[in-house]
């Protein structure tokens, strides 16, 4: 995405504040995210306590709810990073699925039945989830065979955050007229995140070992990621230090502070807001479209929408009122 740059020669006092990647284990707790390959067999819920308990944290969350059978990208959430669990829970979603068919299936009467439930469609929680059971959609924008043996068949399917693919099992049983299973689910992306990121609870365990008794955090700060990398598909903007010390206190972003920001992103819509360091201030709301912010010279141009910034990193560079 193009940026306006609308100051050139800003810098940041090098002495207050940390670029994401030189954090310590400590600080990436306070505010980073671990991405697990999970393994069948315990819930998600069950996988993020495990961690929380491994680490001696209060709360751990999970972003992305995989059943107990299924296995993959599952995004364990630590400290702030907790605040973007939403923002996770919308990502796109694709997985492997392996899919057992009662009886044979013709190659036409399956390519029409999978061509039937690609784009919009209706999407009931099946029963057995958290979920309530209710009608509603989800776009499902790929669903390919990757492979058929007997009545197995493995396919891929790149879907809306939120789609359950048992319910897609059981309505291509509707369409073909037979009982179909899926056997095997494993989710390979979470949004930009892939099972090429992720570590199995075994390497997660041995990281906190040589952390914790060796002394040696070399493996955990390549597992835990700074919370900055949840933001990577968000348009942004990079402000002052100044400027990100009033967004930590709650204060709207003004035109000054910003060094430079994402063109053609609308009034009313969220951009995230970043140090010259890149460290995360913030997500705020445009309150002007980001390209007439290049001809003002001063004005609020953004409220903040959620602060993710330490209010004591940057020093304050104005007066209370008396």
């Amino acid at each position: 995405m193009t940026q306006h740059i609308l100051d050139s020669t800003a810098i940041t006092n090098e002495s207050v504040g940390i670029n994401p990647d030189s954090r310590t284990v400590e600080q990436r707790l306070a505010a980073g995210f671990i991405l697990l390959d999970k393994p069948a067999g315990p819930t998600s819920h069950q996988v993020a306590a495990w961690a929380r308990d491994l680490f001696g944290l209060e709360r751990m969350g999970h972003g992305g709810t995989l059943d107990p059978f299924a296995t993959g990208v599952l995004p364990l959430m630590a400290g702030k990073a907790m605040k973007l669990t939403k923002k996770i829970l919308n990502h796109k979603k694709s997985y492997i699925c392996v899919f057992r068919f009662a009886n044979e299936v013709d190659d036409k009467e399956l390519e029409g039945a999978m061509k039937q439930l690609t784009g919009r469609v209706y999407n009931v929680p099946p029963e057995v989830s958290a979920v309530k059971v209710q009608v509603r959609t989800r776009k499902i924008f790929k669903f390919d065979q990757i492979e058929r043996s007997g009545n197995d068949m493995i396919a891929r399917v790149h879907c809306e955050a939120g789609t359950y693919i048992r319910t897609m099992a059981r309505d291509l049983g509707l369409l073909l007229n037979m009982k179909v299973q899926l056997k095997e689910l494993r989710r390979d992306t979470s949004g930009v995140f892939t099972l090429d990121d992720c570590v199995t609870l075994q390497e997660l365990a041995d990281a906190v070992w040589l952390w914790k008794e060796g002394d040696k955090p070399d493996a955990l700060l390549k597992i835990i990621h700074p919370i900055e990398k949840l933001m990577l598909d968000l348009p942004a903007a990079t402000v002052k230090d100044s400027a990100a010390a009033a967004l930590a206190h709650g204060a709207p972003l003004l035109r000054p502070g910003v060094v430079s920001i994402a063109s053609g992103i609308k009034s009313g819509k969220e951009i995230y807001v970043q140090t010259l360091k890149s460290e995360a201030v913030g997500v705020v709301c445009l309150t002007t479209d980001s390209d007439d912010i290049v001809g003002m010279k001063e004005g609020e141009i953004a409220k903040p929408s959620m602060v993710l910034l330490d209010g004591d990193v940057y020093p304050r560079r104005w007066k209370s009122p008396e």
